[in-house]
């Protein structure tokens, strides 16, 4: 395949999980709070299944970078970011959810998906380098 499927796939954990911090955050003040944070677990685990995806794309992309390659710092920085919100958003998801069933989400749950998406920016902006500054992907 000449095109890198990373750079399409990456679309939808991101706004996946952006779309969920939003909700969660607006069901801390928000009336109907309830179907916000059930909204917001449902995103999340389509963030999660969907970063499955977008990560093993990736991990094929760093093989064929090669090593010594210019940008191998910033593609380590990119994989430990994205790994953080993967793992912040999955911890979420595990504490919000009981059985098959969607619960309301503690504190915990609710830093973690903040925590998340702080981490999910940085990764991004660094993916972002990596394309633009790094020409990777951009034969």
């Amino acid at each position: 395949m000449r095109h890198p499927l990373h750079p399409a796939l990456v679309h939808f954990p991101i706004a996946c999980w952006s779309m969920a911090t939003i909700a969660d955050l607006a069901g801390l003040t928000h009336h109907g709070g309830d179907s916000l944070r059930r909204f917001a677990a449902v995103v999340i685990a389509i963030g999660v299944v969907t970063a499955l995806a977008a990560m093993t794309t990736g991990l094929f992309e760093l093989i064929r970078l090669g090593d010594s390659h210019p940008a191998e710092a910033d593609v380590q920085r990119h994989l430990g970011w994205a790994l953080a919100a993967f793992s912040a958003y999955a911890a979420s998801l595990y504490l919000r959810v009981h059985g098959w069933q969607p619960i309301a989400p503690g504190n915990a749950a609710l830093a973690l998906s903040v925590l998340g998406f702080a981490c999910l920016g940085v990764a991004g902006w660094l993916g972002g380098k990596l394309v633009y500054t790094h020409r990777l992907g951009s034969d």
